[in-house]
């Protein structure tokens, strides 16, 4: 028997989310369609026998990710290479297993890491793109691409995201330490990259909301400042961080472990 560490990469489009939803541990056709149900499915059929897989975190309704990482233990008898074909066999075309590598027997996809990435889409386009709007956000109007270059900055260091999302238990902090809040052009679209060493629920998809408003004219600059710094008072309600941008521009880039936990790549 062996902890397994798989690196997922999965659309989010047809699934409610990464996790199974609470007290959901069977088979059941009626289930909600998750991505950690899906893995589980696939470990079955390869004689997996345990309630659940452990995943490094939550995503809605329609979030993408390229490095989900979920955990297992397994009593696998066959090559260690075979394993990752055997999930990928075993699982729909809207989710792959990219990687799979031994762990160690402790290992906790979630409480080990050390932080995540995000990368959220976006491009301006007055006229609907049916091709692209599964994976990006189409804003109109037109948003001012210096203007929302001049917010990321704020984010970076340590703050009190209050007012950007709501923490994982009620009453639990809501301090969070970002390392990394940027925006990138690639050809028309605009690609926010934010990495941390944790997110509060909702977290990212304010962000990206409430830089896009500042853009837009909507918000300003020192608002955003202000809400950081938890000065709210005096500010008017419509001038709070209150929307989400939409799920499907979201992907979950990469979640990273100390180098110890890293090493084990099976070829």
């Amino acid at each position: 028997m062996a902890r397994y560490q798989v690196i997922l990469a999965y659309d989010g489009t047809k699934f409610v989310g990464s996790q199974r939803q609470a007290k959901s541990y069977g088979l059941n056709s009626s289930e909600p369609r998750t991505v950690q149900g899906e893995l589980e499915k696939a470990l079955r059929k390869l004689g997996w026998s345990d309630r659940s897989v452990l995943l490094a975190g939550r995503t809605d309704t329609g979030v993408h990710a390229a490095g989900q990482v979920a955990s297992f233990d397994l009593d696998w008898q066959h090559a260690d290479g075979d394993l990752l074909r055997a999930l990928n066999a075993n699982m729909p075309a809207d989710v792959a297993a990219r990687d799979v590598r031994i762990a160690p027997p402790n290992f906790h996809p979630r409480f080990d890491a050390t932080s995540r990435c995000y990368r959220y889409r976006l491009f301006c386009q007055q006229v609907r793109d049916p091709l692209r709007e599964k994976s990006a956000w189409r804003v109109w109007p037109e948003i001012d691409s210096d203007a929302i270059q001049k917010v990321a900055p704020l984010f970076v260091g340590q703050h009190d995201f209050a007012s950007y999302g709501t923490p994982p238990r009620a009453g639990s902090s809501t301090v969070r330490t970002v390392m990394n809040a940027s925006w990138q052009a690639r050809d028309d679209e605009l690609q926010f990259e934010v990495q941390a060493n944790a997110f509060l629920y909702h977290m990212v998809r304010r962000l990206v909301f409430v830089q896009v408003a500042v853009a837009q004219g909507k918000i300003s600059v020192d608002t955003v400042a202000r809400t950081l710094a938890g000065q709210t008072e005096g500010l008017e309600r419509s001038e709070l961080p209150s929307g989400l941008a939409p799920a499907h521009g979201l992907t979950l880039v990469e979640v990273t472990y100390p180098t110890e936990i890293s090493s084990g790549h099976i070829e």
